[in-house]
């Protein structure tokens, strides 16, 4: 009877640290993405050509290519000081842009942003992983699950905010974060501190997957970036209401939900290779639907996208902790923070050239690179074997 009280406990806890740590990823990435909700309204009231829109994505979302380093700092230090840190920075930074009048302090405001939000990811991931159990993939799309939710809801909830009070009103977004943050402080354990006399990184041996990971996460990246950007703007300059804008935002990261935790099971019954080869056919597939459609088409193509740009999201992030297994929470920088800094910086041209292009073509552009980087799954330790074999 004891033992079982103590299991059921313990399950118990399990449940409460990963509900509180979905939580405030919800809460982080919802306030720290919400940008593209009401990137329409800003381009207007600053007078800014719809050309030059990937530098506010850009300014939001370049300090993610420090997510490597803020993963090697979290292993060192331990504890729980840059998620609890890094999710107050984000939210209390994006809570000021709609007093940021001149561009360059709106601009700072985003790098802030940026960095609480990069701060805040590898020692949450590394959190989480040290609670999964067997189970890793359905534990940490749960996990993921809760990020994937704030992103989706965060532009639709900018967007009603701004179209019904304007922009000055959007700290509101931040009140859940300040009313539930002491019950965050006192459920989310810390991380275990990495000894320092422990195994070092053997950059050399792992330059190779690593490569081959970041290569793929990078256009995943850039391919999401990009259509989160255009599609409001696309819709905002047919004519379309901001609120409806946004929820093409909503839509296409909202149903990624589903290909996250579809994702998630699918790497646990099936294995890592079959999730990356399957969602990026699935890519390719809804890149060029959405290309060629118009009109009502164009929502359920973002849909099928994002089953597909997420589904993938849990298993690159468990293979770069499985590369760098001796520090995971570089790992998971690698697989998901500096591919997402160097996809933002893709975000510039690629929106610049929409913009001369047409949408169109960038969004066939992005299919061909989504194709491209296919073989890069056979680089990557996707079970057992390969695993064995990268560190042997």
């Amino acid at each position: 009877m004891a033992v079982q009280l103590q299991k059921a406990h313990a399950s118990s806890s399990l449940r409460q640290v990963i509900g509180w740590l979905s939580w405030t990823h919800f809460l982080n990435d919802g306030i720290a993405n919400y940008l593209p909700g009401i990137l329409p309204f800003i381009l207007s009231q600053r007078h800014v050509p719809a050309a030059l829109a990937g530098g506010f994505m850009t300014a939001l979302l370049l300090a993610q290519g420090l997510q490597p380093l803020s993963g090697w700092i979290a292993d060192r230090i331990g504890g729980r000081v840059m998620v609890l840190g890094g999710v107050a920075l984000s939210t209390a930074s994006a809570a000021l842009v709609g007093w940021a009048h001149p561009v360059w302090l709106l601009i700072l405001l985003l790098i802030l942003t940026g960095i609480g939000n990069t701060a805040f990811h590898p020692q949450a991931l590394s959190i989480t992983r040290g609670h999964v159990g067997s189970r890793q993939g359905a534990v940490m799309s749960v996990f993921l699950v809760g990020g994937e939710i704030g992103r989706s809801l965060g532009p639709l909830a900018a967007g009603v905010v701004v179209h019904q009070w304007g922009l000055n009103w959007i700290w509101l977004l931040a009140l859940p974060l300040l009313i539930t943050y002491p019950w965050v402080m006192k459920v989310i354990p810390p991380a275990p501190k990495k000894s320092r006399q422990g195994a070092p990184i053997a950059f050399n041996r792992h330059i190779k997957p690593a490569s081959a990971l970041l290569g793929y996460s990078l256009v995943r990246s850039a391919t999401t970036y990009e259509m989160v950007t255009l599609s409001p703007i696309l819709w905002h300059q047919r004519g379309g209401s901001l609120v409806v804008g946004s929820a093409l935002v909503t839509v296409l990261i909202g149903v990624g939900i589903v290909g996250n935790l579809l994702g998630g099971a699918m790497n646990d019954r099936f294995g890592k290779g079959a999730v990356l080869a399957g969602t990026s056919i699935l890519a390719i597939i809804s890149l060029a639907g959405f290309a060629s459609l118009s009109g009502f088409w164009i929502w359920p193509a973002l849909g099928v996208m994002g089953i597909a740009l997420f589904g993938s999201s849990s298993t690159t992030m468990l293979i770069g902790q499985d590369i760098f297994s001796e520090n995971p929470a570089l790992g998971s920088g690698v697989a998901l923070g500096l591919a997402n800094g160097l996809g933002a910086i893709l975000v510039i041209p690629l929106t610049y050239l929409a913009a001369e292009w047409g949408d169109a073509t960038i969004v066939w552009i992005l299919a061909a690179l989504t194709l491209a980087t296919m073989p890069t799954i056979w680089g990557m330790p996707r079970g057992r074997k390969e695993l064995a074999a990268h560190h042997a």
